[in-house]
C-alpha cells in the first residue's frame, strides 16, 4: 500500500521525525495513520491491496469515508467486500470507499452509493456562498444506508462542498 506515511512506521506504530511532523503539520490525521496501519495489516490477506494509494480518511458520526487514487476502489471492494467489511468491523463504522481527485458528479455518487442522484444543482446565495443541491432518487428502501448529516459532513471535509439533500 503507497501512503504519506512511511511503511516502517505502519508497522511499528511509532513515527519517526519525518512522519511526526507530516502528524503535527495536519497534513496526515491521526485517523490516517490507524486506517493505514489497519489497510498495512490486511495486506498479507489480500494482496491486492499493494496496489492501492490511501490518500486519507474521513470521520463523521457513525460513517468512515476512505479515500483512494482513481481506480482502485474495485480493489478495496474485491474479494467479495471481505476487505470493506473487516474495516468496519474493526472501527465499529459503516465503510465508504471514495476516489480522490475525481469530478464532482463521480465524488456525490460515490458517496450516495447504492441512491441513485436525478439532479445536481449549484445554488448561488445571496451572501456570495453556493451550496450544491442533490436531488435523490428514494427506492423501495425505507431506511437510508447513511445518514443525512453524514453525507453533508463528508462532502463539508474532503471537498469544501456545502449540500442541500433532498429526495424524490
Amino acid at each position: 500500500m503507497k501512503t504519506e506515511l512511511c511503511n516502517f512506521c505502519l508497522k511499528s506504530g511509532i513515527l519517526c521525525s519525518k512522519c511526526q511532523g507530516k502528524l503535527k503539520s495536519g497534513k496526515v490525521s491521526e485517523v490516517d495513520f490507524k486506517i493505514a496501519r489497519l489497510l498495512l495489516s490486511l495486506e498479507e490477506k489480500y494482496p491486492s491491496l499493494q496496489e492501492v494509494r490511501f490518500h486519507n480518511a474521513v470521520e463523521s458520526d457513525r460513517v468512515l469515508a476512505i479515500l483512494v487514487d482513481k481506480g482502485d476502489v474495485p480493489r478495496l471492494l474485491s474479494h467479495g467486500g471481505k476487505i470493506v467489511r473487516a474495516l468496519s468491523e474493526k472501527t465499529g463504522k459503516t465503510i465508504r470507499i471514495l476516489e480522490y481527485g475525481v469530478t464532482e458528479r463521480k465524488f456525490l455518487e460515490d458517496l450516495f452509493v447504492p441512491l441513485s442522484i436525478l439532479t445536481i444543482n449549484t445554488i448561488w446565495l445571496p451572501d456570495g456562498t453556493t451550496e450544491t443541491r442533490v436531488i435523490l432518487k428514494r427506492g423501495g428502501r425505507k431506511r437510508l444506508p447513511v445518514n443525512v448529516k453524514s453525507w453533508r459532513d463528508i462532502a463539508q471535509k474532503v471537498r469544501g462542498m456545502t449540500l442541500r439533500v433532498e429526495f424524490a
